[in-house]
């Protein structure tokens, strides 16, 4: 009858003859692609589809908007979009209206 310490170190056993083979694989995998690429002569464009990173375009152009309103005594401006700037809170718009 096995033990419960006999099946612990079989499976670490397996466990590192695992570990061991993946790396193994992976590494005739690796050289067996490399000389694909290298004997056709592929690009990552080739093989992938498309740039391998994306280049950052321009940031996203945002059109501003006219100002509708205007504070008399400092010149301030508002669009009339987001929250109400304090200068017109609890005024009347109108009575700010950019002509």
């Amino acid at each position: 009858m096995t033990t419960l310490k006999d099946l612990i170190a079989q499976k670490e056993a397996l466990e590192n003859q695992i570990t061991q083979l993946r790396h193994t694989e992976l590494a005739a995998a690796i050289a067996q692609v490399k000389a694909l690429v290298q004997e056709h002569g592929l690009t990552v464009e080739d093989v992938f589809g498309g740039v391998a990173r994306r280049v950052k375009t321009a940031e996203k152009v945002t059109n501003k908007v006219a100002a509708k309103y205007r504070d008399p005594v400092t010149g301030n401006t508002w669009s009339g979009r987001g929250l109400a700037p304090k200068w017109l809170a609890g005024k009347n718009k109108a009575d700010y209206l950019i002509a």
